[in-house]
């Protein structure tokens, strides 16, 4: 599991710099892909994006140690 954890957790560093990309300069990585934004290629990518931030929300208290801990220290 911490293997897709990592694999989650890259994609969702890669997706969430494209957006970061796309609102400050209006450049979306995509279109630089084969096939463009419509492309097989950015589609699967953006697929795969999704899927990894709808396991992280399923998986994150399990994998995060301070919201998966029972201590009630400060943070």
């Amino acid at each position: 599991m911490k293997g897709l954890h990592i694999l989650a957790f890259i994609l969702l560093i890669i997706g969430g710099l494209n957006w970061l990309l796309v609102g400050l300069f209006g450049w979306d990585i995509s279109t630089y892909l084969p096939g463009g934004m419509q492309g097989g290629i950015s589609k699967t990518i953006y697929v795969l994006v999704g899927l990894a931030a709808i396991s992280e929300i399923v998986t994150h208290k399990s994998n995060c140690k301070r919201c998966g801990s029972t201590a009630t220290g400060a943070m």
